[in-house]
């Protein structure tokens, strides 16, 4: 298999979250997915595999459709924190995937820590 970005992407993807889920048990999890063009993040149950709550640039209620900046991403960080406290969620575990945990992943991270939602 060549070590092309995707290939590495991948490989990172899947170290970050056997690892998280070997520490994080009985926890749900942030999953953060940064296209492009947008950033979205949901709340998941991976033990009754269900999607608790999520939070997307997509949704107007935001007020930043296909804007992909850092602010955006925070946007979207605060709004993940209230959905999480509003389903009884009070701490999850951040998966990143394979994205960096710099720039838009940080800042959305952060704006959720601000809000309120223990990461």
């Amino acid at each position: 298999m060549a070590n092309n970005k995707r290939t590495l992407f991948l490989k990172r993807r899947m170290r970050v979250r056997n690892k998280l889920r070997q520490v994080n048990a009985g926890r749900v999890r942030l999953s953060v997915h940064r296209s492009n063009k947008n950033i979205s993040v949901q709340l998941i149950d991976d033990v009754a595999g269900r999607t608790l709550a999520a939070a997307s640039t997509l949704e107007p209620a935001l007020g930043m459709v296909g804007k992909n900046n850092v602010e955006a991403a925070a946007k979207v960080g605060a709004a993940i924190a209230e959905r999480a406290k509003a389903a009884g969620v009070e701490e999850a575990y951040f998966d990143r995937g394979g994205f960096l945990f710099h720039g838009k992943v940080k800042a959305l991270a952060d704006a959720a820590r601000e809000a309120g939602l223990k990461i």
